[in-house]
């Protein structure tokens, strides 16, 4: 009996799959009648569901922001790259000229190693490793997205505005993580969670992506929000590198320590105001 049960419910999904057209409601509502009737197990579900939704998702959605880029400069000599690479630890780097804006390559890590070794330091030149970057527009459909990565063979897009400007870039991995799920660890926080969520002990959790303008407000601070939009754009432009979990930094009078990072961003930082040590007394 059970296994013609199985049986029903696969072939209610396959003539959803391959018969008349119906809505993703419905298909979705006998996908989870199959995780209960142990047909799919719950991770199968998940990419499924995973699958279904990417054409909703626009690239917007899932961008590393611009104000958390780690870029190259054009004129930069071989040891500030590799410093940016050791720093970071990532694989692909935009590489900018005058401004931001202005995205004239991409550089991938590999390609510094032949130069590393003893003599070959001086027949670098940056141009001769750059690789030609791939722009999206953030409308951009996250389906059609992997499609045209999978088409081309990139692994990094940049992503501009309807102005012509960088908003952020995106990567194969943040298309995929939406159909497997983001690899957690101790350090992950809820994204759901308001980003900025005050402790007892006076210190406030705040996310990365946290707006300049709504940390000013909260905290009574008046950072400027004019080169940059959120306090992990901040952060980075304090420190001149991507930090890692654990890491402090003090500013205009607030303490700040990354409670949650990855390779490429800033995700969580606990902030407290700075202890001011009283004036000894002379007296």
């Amino acid at each position: 009996m059970a296994n013609d049960a199985h049986f029903g419910l696969l072939q209610r999904i396959g003539h959803a799959l391959f018969g008349e057209p119906i809505d993703r409601d419905w298909l979705m509502r006998h996908l989870k009648d199959a995780e209960a009737a142990a047909v799919l197990d719950a991770g199968t579900l998940a990419m499924i569901e995973g699958v279904l939704t990417m054409g909703e998702r626009q690239v917007r959605d899932i961008m590393v922001p611009r104000s958390q880029l780690i870029t190259m400069h054009r004129d930069d000599d071989l040891a500030a790259l590799v410093r940016v690479v050791v720093d970071s630890g990532h694989s692909r780097y935009p590489v900018i000229g005058d401004d931001r804006d202005e995205v004239v390559g991409i550089l991938l890590a590999k390609d510094l190693l032949a130069y590393l070794e003893p003599g070959r330091e001086s027949a670098f030149t940056l141009r001769d490793v750059l690789r030609r970057a791939v722009f999206v527009p953030e409308s951009k459909r996250l389906n059609v997205l992997l499609r045209e990565f999978r088409q081309t063979r990139n692994h990094m897009a940049i992503v501009v505005d309807e102005y012509g400007g960088v908003a952020g870039l995106v990567t194969i991995e943040d298309v995929l993580e939406q159909i497997v799920g983001e690899i957690e660890d101790e350090y992950d926080f809820d994204e759901d969670e308001a980003d900025i969520q005050p402790a007892e002990d006076g210190s406030a959790l705040v996310s990365g992506l946290a707006a300049i303008e709504d940390f000013n407000a909260h905290f009574g601070a008046a950072f400027s929000d004019e080169e940059f939009d959120t306090v992990g754009g901040l952060l980075v432009q304090q420190l001149g590198h991507l930090p890692e979990v654990g890491e402090r930094v003090a500013y205009d009078g607030f303490e700040f320590e990354v409670t949650a990072a990855d390779a490429r961003r800033i995700a969580q930082v606990r902030v407290r105001r700075s202890v001011i040590e009283p004036e000894p007394d002379d007296g």
